[in-house]
């Protein structure tokens, strides 16, 4: 025992190894603190799905939060935002806007049919990912960030301009997903794969939600509403008669991207160089992919799977691509009750992200490819049956009844069960994308992953006119929206069909 007068000594290691306790000074804090990063950047013992060694913690996490920074532009330059304000405002005649819209789309379409395939076996053939994702993550940035001159009723070169940056950013966004969609396989365990597509996508979700908020608190209500949390005047002296917020839609989608993308490069690895040529890499990886095609008679698994992939992601592209339409000429929708109804639906996708590797984990990737879509498909048909003056179609609704809330919109059973509806079909078409992503992850030869990824893009994408025109020429000929719409279920439940002819387990390559 020490004296009260005995001065304080340092505890010295063999006392600290005695109590098992640290001295609490501010290196040993430092150390501790340091230990614990270490551990969590440390990979952990494993083979990922493609053989290579499993990614940190830190990895996986940055993987995932790569889609949460890219997917953002979707709500804000192709569907809400800046999409709209192009046909209406730019071009300055919504009918030829909504053309030239789908001209470019169409135009980029073509691209990613074309390259995709063959950009896949091309770092295939080099072994990096990385390289080729920062290079499209950049084009996708400048071409975001440039949409801001974007101005209304733009003509000639400074329309084409424009155009050409959304062809650009489109085409790029899809090449993004390419890779990053390869890298999956190589940084993850078999177990976690399903997880951390269900995870990429729910924060790809949650970060349009976020922003989405952002511009309409910030930009769009100031100066029209006077609410406690909406400011008195847009941020950054933004200016609402020159439609700014609108042509903010590109920036803010590119400097969010930016940020969110830099984990990604610094915690996630990539798979070691082959040391080949690009050009001859381009050489092989050409080859190869005409071999792949060619040689689908012996990967008729996964042939298979892409032709029914194919068909059931044209019909929920159908979906989403005509939802909004139909709920807004059903309800007569004005503004408001639109971006109320994006912002719910987004909200529920982040779900359908969580069910997504929920049902894969639980059931398998082909038995929840069959839940997913299944449940769409029949939440689909249900929505046909709502009118403001029916329920299901059988049940009449007085539309003169006595309104069931306060507020100024959205008062309707009619509308609230229709939008309970349409929240089942936002959260099952996000678990069907994950669902099908995984599906591919764990049929496809890991030695092909990113060529087969390829070929997964260009099925998703190189027939997403078929559902759409089926819609709009069988609309055109019955003169009914609710008849036009049949056909996604015809393409969704083709799909499925397809589905009872391949098997979940992986393909050896040849």
């Amino acid at each position: 025992m020490r004296s009260s007068n005995e001065p304080d000594r340092p505890a010295s290691s063999a006392d600290n190894a005695s109590t098992g306790e640290l001295s609490g000074s501010a290196a040993a804090s430092a150390v501790a603190e340091a230990s614990g990063l270490a551990a969590w950047l440390k990979a952990p013992d494993g083979k990922s799905t493609t053989g290579d060694v499993i990614a940190s913690p830190a990895g996986q996490l940055s993987w995932a939060i790569f889609e949460g920074g890219r997917d953002p532009y979707v709500l804000l330059v192709t569907i809400y935002l800046f999409a709209p304000y192009f046909a209406r405002f730019v071009v300055g005649d919504p009918v030829a806007g909504q053309a030239l819209w789908g001209a470019i789309a169409s135009y980029g379409g073509l691209a990613i049919a074309v390259l995709a395939p063959f950009l896949g076996a091309i770092a295939d053939a080099g072994g990096r990912r990385k390289p080729w994702l920062a290079t499209y993550t950049i084009i996708l940035f400048v071409a975001s960030l440039l949409m801001w001159f974007g101005k209304p009723l733009s003509t000639g070169w400074d329309l084409f301009f424009v155009g050409a940056l959304v062809a650009i950013a489109n085409v790029s966004f899809e090449f993004t997903a390419v890779f990053h969609n390869a890298l999956l396989p190589t940084i993850a365990p078999p177990n976690r794969v399903a997880g951390l597509s269900g995870l990429a996508l729910a924060l790809g979700n949650g970060s349009g939600i976020l922003l989405l908020l952002f511009m309409l608190i910030c930009f769009a209500l100031p100066g029209v509403v006077d609410w406690p949390f909406v400011p008195a005047h847009p941020l950054f002296g933004i200016d609402q008669a020159a439609h700014e917020p609108e042509r903010l839609a590109g920036p803010i989608s590119a400097l969010w991207l930016l940020i969110f993308s830099i984990p990604l490069f610094l915690f996630t690895p990539d798979r070691a160089s082959m040391n080949v040529p690009l050009g001859r890499a381009a050489i092989a990886g050409v080859k190869s992919v005409i071999g792949t095609i060619r040689s689908l008679r012996h990967y008729r698994n996964v042939g298979a799977y892409l032709l029914a992939r194919l068909f059931f992601n044209d019909g929920m592209t159908a979906v989403l691509t005509f939802g909004g339409i139909y709920a807004a000429s059903t309800f007569h929708w004005g503004p408001i009750q639109m971006i109320l109804y994006g912002l719910e639906l987004s909200v529920f996708a982040v779900i359908g992200g969580f069910l997504g590797g929920w049902l894969d984990n639980t059931f398998g990737s082909k038995r929840a490819i069959f839940i997913s879509i299944g449940g769409t498909t029949i939440f689909g048909l249900l929505t046909l049956t709502m009118a403001p003056d029916r329920i299901f179609w059988f049940i009449p609704y007085d539309v003169t009844a006595p309104h069931i809330n306060s507020l100024p919109f959205l008062n309707t059973w009619p509308e609230v069960i229709f939008l309970m509806v349409v929240n089942f079909i936002a959260v099952l078409i996000t678990a069907g994308y994950a669902n099908s992503r995984t599906m591919l992850a764990r049929i496809a030869p890991p030695e092909k992953m990113t060529e087969f990824f390829g070929l997964y893009s260009l099925s998703g994408t190189s027939t997403t006119f078929l559902a759409t025109g089926a819609v709009s020429v069988l609309t055109a000929f019955s003169h009914s929206q609710r008849i036009g719409l049949l056909a996604e279920t015809f393409f969704l439940v083709l799909g499925l069909g397809l589905m009872f002819f391949v098997k979940e387990e992986r393909t050896d390559a040849v």
